[in-house]
């Protein structure tokens, strides 16, 4: 059985349903348009740092159904023979629009939207949310855990407390983006030239007949940048063990990491002890259910740490572990529409957001309103209107655009929030279809 299930089948069964139906109607080749959008903000959170374009645009380019998908589809009873045969033949020839990944974004503003026949836009909203909702939340909680640390190192240690393998390898292209330094994720690192990074773990210490044995035996294998893990039996004590172990073997290690116990006190006493014994290069990193909250109290109170590494709390969310995107259809057939439920209405229309020094607005695509568009032209009939951008240029666009937020809109905790006006015509549309 393979691990990796087709793309095309990560969807769920209602999106299948309403196909058959879109069929047996007539409409579904109508042309539509959909956009993904968060209604709010989670807690705490006063911005959003969009990701998870790349994954979106190549699963709509690549989308297709494979002999074997079709053959479960038929024998299980979830595809009529006539969707059966559209679905043969299925691609998407339509067109996508987004905010560029690294953009700060707001609640309500449309991160993507999707134009095309209506069976084919429906049918992928389910993995759209998917890929959206959680490389956008990893993305903002790195930006939030890197802003916390004010210039230290984070680094991504969280792939084995990822919700999956595919998770973790996109936790840790997110936390790049967010501006982690680096993962300790080997596939990532292969994927999209994120610099890799790894200490050492308590079992390696535990393999050597003494504390002093393991660190000798790791600075002369690993002379390049070590790091040692010194509270695998007591923290202070490791810190005396690892400069020893420097000084008998010549190798100044990069760096010595904590995992556990009063980070401030510890970090404080072992600065001391390497201080003391001419380590002053030497580094001190810590690790261990790590957050922006614990981090930023870390740092605030002083305690002598020049790197983090970040991983459950990272790659899972944390405080916040799912975002609430969702996917509304707001046009059909040429005539906009809208949902008007309470709590839960939309705007009708396609749309744009227009940033400027005044803030965000919301606008109708072909309204020509100041400032700058943020959604850019992605796909057109199906295919890359050009190429994507490098991983760096990404992370140093998130940087850019976060540096500009109001420290306000920034904090940890209650931030300040600044959510986008709408322009008048959206306005008159949205009057018109409520009465």
């Amino acid at each position: 059985m393979t691990l990796c299930p087709p793309p095309e089948l990560l969807t769920d069964r209602y999106q299948l349903t309403m196909a058959a139906s879109y069929l047996a109607q007539g409409t579904a080749s109508d042309r539509v348009a959909f956009e993904l959008f968060v209604r709010e903000l989670p807690r705490d959170r006063g911005y959003l740092v969009a990701a998870g374009l790349e994954t979106a645009e190549r699963y709509l380019r690549e989308l297709h159904f494979d002999d074997s998908s079709l053959d479960y589809l038929e024998r299980s009873g979830t595809c009529s023979a006539p969707l059966l045969d559209e679905l043969r033949d299925l691609r998407f020839d339509g067109d996508l629009d987004a905010m560029p990944e690294g953009t700060v974004a707001r609640a309500t503003e449309p991160l993507l939207r999707i134009e095309g026949p209506r069976l084919v836009c429906q049918l992928v909203e389910s993995y759209l949310l998917n890929q959206v909702n959680f490389q956008t939340l990893i993305a903002t909680k790195a930006a939030r855990i890197v802003q916390a640390a004010a210039g230290r190192a984070v680094f991504d240690f969280g792939f084995r407390r990822a919700h999956g393998g595919e998770a973790g390898v996109l936790a840790a292209r997110c936390a790049y983006i967010g501006g982690a330094v680096a993962t300790a994720t080997v596939a990532a690192g292969m994927q999209w030239g994120i610099p890799t990074t790894g200490t050492m773990a308590h079992s390696y210490v535990m393999g050597f007949p003494t504390e002093l044995d393991a660190f000798c035996a790791f600075l002369r294998d690993q002379p390049t940048r070590p790091t040692l893990l010194i509270d695998t039996y007591e923290t202070i004590s490791g810190a005396r063990i690892a400069a020893e172990a420097a000084q008998l073997t010549g190798v100044t290690p990069f760096a010595v990491r904590l995992d556990s116990g009063d980070l401030d006190a510890l970090s404080r006493q072992v600065r001391a002890v390497l201080d003391a014994a001419g380590l002053t290069a030497t580094q001190i990193v810590c690790s261990g259910d790590l957050d922006e909250y614990r981090i930023a109290a870390l740092v605030g109170a002083g305690a002598p740490l020049d790197g983090f590494g970040a991983g459950t709390r990272l790659v899972t969310g944390g405080d916040d572990p799912a975002l609430g995107g969702v996917y509304k259809l707001v046009e059909s057939a040429g005539r906009p529409v809208m949902k008007r439920s309470s709590r839960k209405a939309t705007l009708p229309g396609r749309h744009q957001v227009f940033r400027s020094a005044s803030g965000d607005v919301i606008g109708l695509v072909d309204e020509p309103l100041d400032g700058r568009p943020l959604l850019e032209p992605v796909l057109r009939a199906g295919r890359r209107v050009c190429d994507p951008p490098s991983l760096d240029a990404i992370r140093d666009r998130a940087a850019a655009e976060l540096a500009l937020l109001p420290e306000a809109v920034r904090a940890l905790r209650d931030p300040a929030t600044v959510p986008p006006t709408h322009s008048p015509a959206v306005d008159a549309l949205r009057a018109e279809l409520s009465s």
